[in-house]
């Protein structure tokens, strides 16, 4: 895995990466973690509160474990160049979506996750159908949605100065190549004018002959 780094700018109850089983996430050159989470713990209280009466018949005992087994295998990770999803117990489900196809990002929290301090946040895609990625009872949904689309505004305005750049520098080499017909054009008069007209005049003809 890429050397990984989280960043002051971080929402706080973020994880520290190095806490956290990320040898299922690979990085490119110059890519680095904004941001990394598990589930919040409390996220898991409504699945114990069923359960733990149910053990006792040993029915609520697979609702335990199984709600155990998806908050410690489900990460959420923001970089710099985009979010990633790990879900799965026996198998790994990974989802990435960049921050240039990014088309809008919400959060939401219900009343369990308001009075505990955890939510989902929502990423829709340009051309999606509906919600592409789902970031699930995460501490701190707000803040990290104002994380992704400080992001997603960043990708875009570094986009829209990049082809700024291209159009001026389109403009510059035509302008180069205007200047240089034009010098072109002057050095081939200068040269015209510097040839003597050596045809004799009608005048000079007459004279000879008389």
């Amino acid at each position: 895995m890429a050397d990984t780094a989280l960043q002051d700018a971080s929402p706080e109850d973020s994880t520290d990466p190095a806490e956290m089983d990320l040898d299922w996430l690979t990085l490119e050159d110059g890519e680095s973690i904004q941001w990394a989470s598990t589930p919040h713990r409390y996220s898991i209280v409504p699945a114990f509160l069923v359960g733990i009466p149910l053990s006792i018949v040993l029915v609520g005992i697979p609702i335990l474990v199984a709600s155990y087994l998806q908050y410690t295998n489900t990460n959420y990770v923001v970089t710099n160049r985009g979010l990633y999803s790990k879900r799965g117990v026996l198998s790994r489900d990974v989802q990435q979506i960049g921050f240039d196809k990014i088309q809008n990002i919400s959060y939401s929290q219900s009343a369990l996750g308001s009075s505990f301090g955890y939510g989902s946040v929502d990423i829709s895609t340009a051309g999606g159908a509906g919600i592409e990625l789902q970031f699930r009872s995460i501490p701190d949904p707000a803040s990290v949605q104002e994380l992704i689309a400080r992001e997603v505004d960043t990708r875009q305005k570094g986009e829209g100065d990049s082809e700024k750049e291209d159009v001026l520098d389109e403009i510059l080499v035509e302008l180069r190549a205007i200047r240089q017909a034009v010098a072109e054009g002057d050095d081939a008069h200068r040269e015209t004018d510097a040839v003597p007209d050596e045809t004799p005049s009608k005048t000079g003809a007459v004279d000879a002959d008389e």
